[in-house]
């Protein structure tokens, strides 16, 4: 008889948003290849979130596009409606859709500060909250899973490193850390288990600026010498998503290459 892999995610139904590029894309992959059907949320490209579906199916799985502005609640609970329709109750939810507007301080709007809150942090808030009500509707399945559900956050080592110049940026990341801890304190004794990722610099179309101006210098950033791969962040994420994870609730796994220890200070503290 095979031993059951606690790894594997069979049976199981996942939403991701922000999957049509990036590390959602990555995500919704690395769940797919673990056995989870996926709704390959997307918000303005639906060639390429086809494109993640297309890949997924054509290793075998099973994935479905959705469109919606996670900054809106409307949005957000036509987006659950929809994944679930055709992929049946949801066990994980992965809030992913983030993005970037960046500026001095002194040169930064109200619509830059708003726009860039309203996405990363009121998207997770709104993200987080139907994740919960459709965990408690759907109930347990022990079958598949021994949480009732999971809902993983990707947030930034940017919760945790300041972040000049981004400062918009930094702040939805650092809501998002303490976002996630509360929920998880706050629904953990139900079995629902509430985690996150916290990337360092991924190589994906967010930062592609940054990264071909070498001036910058992000590899003296990273003491393991290498800038990160989404799929990097992906398997941490279907990881994070399994029953080998169980005993993580309301953590933050930094997937940074070492960023995180403040690399300049090393010798000089």
């Amino acid at each position: 008889m095979a031993s059951f892999d606690p790894a594997r995610l069979d049976g199981q139904a996942a939403l991701v948003t922000g999957a049509s590029s990036g590390i959602g894309r990555a995500s919704a992959i690395a769940l797919a290849a673990a056995g989870a059907s996926v709704a390959v949320n997307y918000r303005g490209s639906p060639d390429q979130a086809d494109a993640v579906v297309a890949e997924i199916e054509k290793a075998g799985g099973r994935a479905v596009a959705v469109q919606a502005d996670v900054s809106k609640e409307d949005a957000v609970m036509a987006m659950f409606e929809a994944a679930e329709d055709r992929l049946g109750p949801l066990d994980i939810v992965v809030s992913n859709a983030g993005i970037q507007k960046d500026a001095k301080i002194a040169e930064m709007t109200l619509d830059d500060w708003n726009a860039v809150i309203s996405v990363n942090l009121t998207g997770a808030f709104l993200v987080g909250r139907e994740a919960i009500r459709r965990f408690r509707a759907k109930g347990r399945r022990p079958d598949v899973s021994r949480a009732l559900g999971k809902l993983v956050f990707d947030s930034s080592v940017h919760q945790l490193v300041p972040w000049a110049f981004h400062v918009n940026y930094a702040a939805s990341k650092g809501g998002i850390h303490l976002l996630m801890r509360s929920l998880a304190q706050e629904v953990a004794e139900e079995g629902i288990r509430v985690n996150a990722v916290a990337p360092g610099a991924i190589a994906t179309a967010i930062n592609a600026e940054e990264r071909q101006d070498n001036s910058t210098g992000i590899e003296k950033l990273i003491p393991y010498g290498r800038i990160g791969d989404p799929d990097d962040i992906g398997r941490i994420v279907a990881w994070l998503a399994s029953d080998a994870a169980d005993y993580i609730v309301g953590q933050t796994i930094f997937a940074d290459g070492g960023m995180s220890l403040y690399p300049g200070f090393r010798g000089n503290g």
